[in-house]
């Protein structure tokens, strides 16, 4: 393993981490905090822990994408159409979190409502934006690696 990208494959595994805690040990109790809130509708908390759960998936699949990524700049593959694919990835991972979100947007408020904290609404909101900035930020890495590829590939037929 290549010393460039030791830290950022290091950063990419201790991402992971919280997030597996986290869906460990809160996510239940959030989904019995929900079924609490809402006595008369018990179904609500196996909609908020598949919610969540749902937004895992895609999360450990893009870091998944990420370490192959740093695995293909080790190998000197940087510029390649792997590297690409990989970024595609990313990319539609982070929409499906987005969409999964949004459509999960609801049961925050719900929650958000009942409870009288707005912070609830204020945590899917943040998660919203930022998985669709790191969208937007892939699809403009994704379109700047396959001009960079196209340039290499012009300049190596003219000789």
């Amino acid at each position: 393993m290549k010393r460039e990208t030791l830290f950022l494959k290091l950063a990419v595994v201790l991402m992971g981490i919280p997030i597996l805690a986290i869906c460990i040990f809160v996510v239940p109790e959030i989904g019995e905090f929900a079924a609490e809130l809402y006595p008369t509708m018990p179904y609500l908390r196996y909609l908020v822990v598949i919610d969540l759960y749902a937004s895992a998936i895609p999360f450990y699949f893009a870091l998944y994408q990420a370490f192959k990524l740093l695995g293909y700049i080790d190998r000197g593959e940087a510029f390649s159409d792997l590297s690409v694919k990989a970024l595609k990835n990313i990319k539609y991972c982070a929409l499906i979190i987005c969409g999964v979100y949004v459509i999960g947007m609801p049961l925050f408020y719900l929650m958000g409502e009942m409870d009288d904290a707005p912070g609830i609404i204020l945590i899917g909101l943040v998660i919203i934006f930022a998985s669709f900035v790191i969208a937007v930020f892939a699809a403009v890495l994704q379109k700047l690696l396959t001009d960079a590829i196209e340039i290499k590939s012009e300049n190596e037929f003219t000789v």
